[in-house]
């Protein structure tokens, strides 16, 4: 019997074997546990719609339809191919996700989009890893919150991930990244249908929408950081502002269209000051007619938009409704009770650095909010080794975002990836719980 295509079957009884074996019925009597996972789940899913997918997602999804549409697969090869020189793809990759600043599942549209479009598999991944993991604003907290050489090592830790992640990918995969070099070397020049400076100033502007639509609160009273939350809705209509302008200007979109859609948004922003939200949903919305009823490029950038979603939204918002099924909220239960968690992350084990990183994996962490969950942890009793293992790990993954990168690149670079994720944050983890 050939076992080439059993070894899938065992794992999944293996699997559901296991968590049979460890299901935590005690503590599941009348039901209790199970119904509060459940409800969970849902307040889970419903903050997660309410947070992110309006501000984060959607505005993603533009971009990466963007991507496929307005940059030309010569460009996308030419700084992020597979026959690129290393340093300029990996610190394109490393840099173009720094700036983001997203968190571990609104980085996915984007990187689906440059992965299509024929960027090589290394730099893919170092900017899939960069974009939530080499946050400045998580990093400045960290230090300020849980320690100057914590925040350090976090700093220093994301950016070497970000590089050797993305250098194994392209080591271990190197037979499939020499075939797709060959094939691009074949594809004919493009035919360039507007300036780069015009595209850069699209990208620059579409990014800025995403980056202070999404600007997150601080406990500073003064200073830049609470000025740019204070005026972020401001900053954002001058960007959509400009983005109508463009629209016009350079993608040749019917003014009539772009000028009624910005005019209703205005009026919604005017009888709804507190809510911007509102006004964003309404721009979302006249942003999507315009684009959907219009010929040429800008109805082909909704398509690539749309397929997008679809390929996308589906699997994160089950991800999510999993992982608050089976680790609830912050602060609140699923099945897995927080108990055991708090209990093997104590010390500097191989074990607490390893169950660390794998729980940091599966779990969600919207941006920034993995600070005050380590607080708490390091509280009750986690390791420093342990607690830099979670910080390296959880905010680049999660189990909506494994999902997603499967359906991109399939199942064994995803596990690949993961794995190297989970190793190199338990290295990470028992050098620096050693060395403080």
């Amino acid at each position: 019997m050939s076992w080439k295509g059993e070894w899938k079957k065992l794992l999944i009884l293996v699997g559901a074997f296991l968590g049979c074996f460890f299901l935590p019925v005690e503590s599941m009597q009348n039901w209790e546990r199970l119904s509060n996972a459940f409800w969970e789940s849902l307040y889970l899913v419903r903050w997660y719609a309410q947070e992110h997918v309006l501000l984060c997602l959607i505005p993603a999804f533009f971009i990466a339809g963007a991507i496929a549409v307005f940059v030309s697969q010569a460009a996308v090869m030419k700084y992020l191919g597979a026959k690129t020189n290393k340093i300029l793809a990996y610190g394109v990759a490393s840099f173009s996700g720094t700036i983001l600043a997203v968190c571990s599942c609104t980085v996915l549209p984007l990187f689906a989009g440059i992965y299509r479009m024929g960027a090589g598999l290394g730099p893919a991944c170092a900017f899939l890893y960069s974009g939530p993991a080499i946050n400045i604003l998580a990093i400045i907290l960290t230090a300020r919150i849980l320690g100057t050489e914590l925040g350090i090592a976090r700093a220093i830790g994301a950016v070497i991930f970000s590089l050797v992640i993305g250098l194994a990918m392209h080591f271990i995969f190197r037979r499939e990244e020499l075939e797709k070099a060959a094939n691009q070397a074949e594809l004919p020049e493009e035919e360039v249908t507007r300036p780069l400076w015009q595209n850069a100033i699209f990208f620059l502007v579409l990014v800025g929408v995403l980056v202070f639509a999404n600007w997150g609160k601080t406990d500073e009273t003064s200073g830049l950081w609470h000025t740019l939350y204070a005026t972020k809705w401001l900053i954002t209509g001058i960007f959509a502002a400009a983005l109508a302008i463009i629209l016009v200007k350079w993608i040749s979109m019917p003014w009539q269209k772009v000028l009624g859609a910005s005019a209703v948004t205005a009026v919604f922003a005017f009888l709804f000051p507190h809510e911007p939200m509102v006004a964003f949903g309404v721009a979302v919305l006249g942003l999507s007619w315009t684009t959907s009823t219009t010929t040429g490029e800008a109805g082909e950038w909704f398509e690539q938009a749309w397929s997008f979603t679809k390929q996308i939204m589906p699997l994160l918002l089950a991800g999510v409704f999993i992982a608050g099924l089976l680790l609830g909220r912050p602060g609140n239960e699923g099945l897995i009770p927080s108990e055991w968690v708090s209990r093997a992350v104590g010390g500097n084990s191989l074990w607490a650095n390893f169950f660390a990183s794998l729980a940091g994996a599966f779990m969600y962490f919207a941006t920034l909010t993995e600070v005050p969950i380590l607080q708490g942890l390091i509280g009750n009793g986690m390791g420093k080794g342990p607690a830099l293992a979670l910080l390296l790990a959880g905010p680049a993954l999660s189990l909506p975002n494994m999902l997603v990168i499967r359906s991109i690149m399939g199942t064994k670079k995803t596990v690949v990836f993961v794995s190297l994720v989970v190793v190199m944050a338990t290295i990470s983890g028992l050098i620096y719980g050693s060395m403080f």
